[in-house]
């Protein structure tokens, strides 16, 4: 294994991380940024208005992502299962 080879094995790894965690996320920070626009001009300032509507909207896309992420994640995975025996030499 060459030096180069274990940086793009983890550039790739990054990479598979942030296209999986990305979805939810940023729809999470969507939430969170409309509900403090809302807190601010309304002056609402109650900590579980803030918390419970980002909890499920994250739950929400997982299940709306999450075999999608999954899929990624295992193909992932298989790839560098597979490709075992051609590093070991």
């Amino acid at each position: 294994m060459t030096p180069e080879f274990v940086v793009g094995l983890g550039r790739q790894a990054l990479e598979t991380m942030l296209a999986v965690s990305l979805p939810v996320l940023l729809i999470s920070l969507i939430v969170g940024v409309l509900i403090s626009i809302f807190q601010t001009v309304t002056q609402v300032q109650e900590a579980t208005i803030t918390f419970v509507p980002k909890i499920i909207v994250t739950f929400l896309s997982l299940l709306i992502f999450g075999n999608w992420m999954i899929a990624k994640l295992t193909d992932f995975t298989q790839r560098i299962l597979e490709n075992i025996p051609n590093w070991i030499r």
